[in-house]
């Protein structure tokens, strides 16, 4: 399923901080956000997923067929690790947990409450929910926050193998996840200007000429 963005602006509260963002994401894509902090990063994929309205624009996409991760890893702190998984796939479909505390290695952990989980142990468990969630195109904000270097390659490996399936990923982060193919798209021309002018239009230049490697 395609994510298409056409002319869009988004806004923080009541200030436009995203205007004339043009940009396709095909089955298969992953592209990687980059801009400093406060650029419109997190605003921009809350809006791709439906938690914020457009400010101007449209979004071409199934609100359905998104699946969004932010800063919190929205797990409940009283159930278990496995529970937690449980919940999540109930909620979309009752999708095995076992690929899923499999690929976070969480297998030893699976009956722990989670409010006895380390921050890189919750984050795991937050990035689990990738794998029972069976959908296309993830927005996903920072999710290698509390991450060792091998947990950021075993989440590198999960992104890879939904784009090589069929799915697609659009990811802020400053980390490089050595991802074959990934683009990059600098948001940094598409800020609002605070005297009303409208951002720059949409440019190929704005991606990287070549894939990440």
């Amino acid at each position: 399923m395609e994510l298409r963005v056409h002319d869009l602006a988004c806004r923080r509260g009541e200030v436009t901080v995203i205007e004339g963002l043009n940009f396709r994401l095909a089955p298969g894509d992953c592209l990687v956000l980059r801009g400093p902090n406060g650029s419109g990063k997190t605003t921009l994929l809350r809006t791709l997923a439906g938690l914020a309205p457009p400010a101007a624009g449209r979004i071409e996409l199934d609100e359905d067929a998104i699946l969004y991760a932010g800063h919190a890893d929205g797990i409940k702190a009283q159930l278990t690790v496995a529970e937690n998984l449980a919940f999540w796939a109930r909620v979309y479909g009752g999708a095995d947990i076992a690929p899923a505390l499999a690929a976070f290695r969480l297998g030893d952990l699976r009956d722990r409450q989670a409010q006895h989980l380390s921050a890189g142990q919750k984050r795991r468990l937050g990035l689990a929910r990738l794998k029972v969630c069976p959908r296309p195109v993830w927005a996903l904000d920072e999710p290698t926050v509390s991450l060792d270097r091998e947990t950021v390659a075993t989440f590198a490996d999960v992104v890879a193998d939904h784009c090589t399936a069929g799915g697609s990923a659009i990811i802020a982060t400053h980390v490089d996840l050595g991802i074959a193919g990934t683009r990059l798209l600098d948001i940094a021309p598409f800020r609002a200007r605070e005297d009303g002018d409208a951002g720059s239009p949409f440019l190929d230049a704005a991606f990287d000429a070549e894939p990440a490697r």
